[in-house]
């Protein structure tokens, strides 16, 4: 599903709904090492396959890794207001790691709108609750609380 366009006014019709979950994305080892290279955080369980062994099998991706993949992956299905000049990642209220994601794991996002404010007038905070499911495991890899602001 493309993003879905919605009037100012129609807004808070969307709150308590679900949106369309993102594509499916694997995530290889060398995406785990460019974002360790990024965040300078080459803690063993992240990139030293060998030692991460005996405790998760493999290595896994840092938490901050996934939850910073919800910018490009919430634009595949992104509920957009019309007529906004822009948008801002306002931050997060909650985040919860619950599940380590293995290498060439695969991940989609799950977003459902839980709250509308307008800030200001033509600023939009909209609040979605946002489940990273992984494939194959009964426990999402995170679920947050996120925060963005659009600007008409």
């Amino acid at each position: 599903m493309p993003m879905t366009f919605v009037k100012p006014e129609e807004l808070d019709s969307y709150v308590g709904k679900s949106l369309e979950p993102s594509e499916w994305l694997t995530i290889d080892q060398e995406r785990i090492n460019n974002f360790a290279d990024a965040t300078n955080d080459h803690q063993f369980i992240h990139v030293d396959p060998e030692q991460a062994a005996p405790i998760f099998g493999s290595t896994i991706a840092h938490g901050f890794l996934s939850l910073s993949l919800t910018s490009g992956m919430g634009e595949e299905n992104a509920l957009v207001v019309e007529g906004s000049k822009m948008s801002l990642n306002y931050g997060l209220d909650k985040i919860r790691f619950l599940a380590p994601v293995p290498v060439n794991s695969r991940i989609r996002m799950h977003s459902k709108i839980v709250e509308v404010k307008e800030k200001n007038p033509g600023q939009f905070l909209i609040k979605s609750e946002v489940t990273m499911e992984l494939e194959g495991s009964e426990k999402p890899a995170f679920i947050a609380e996120q925060l963005g602001l659009w600007v008409t």
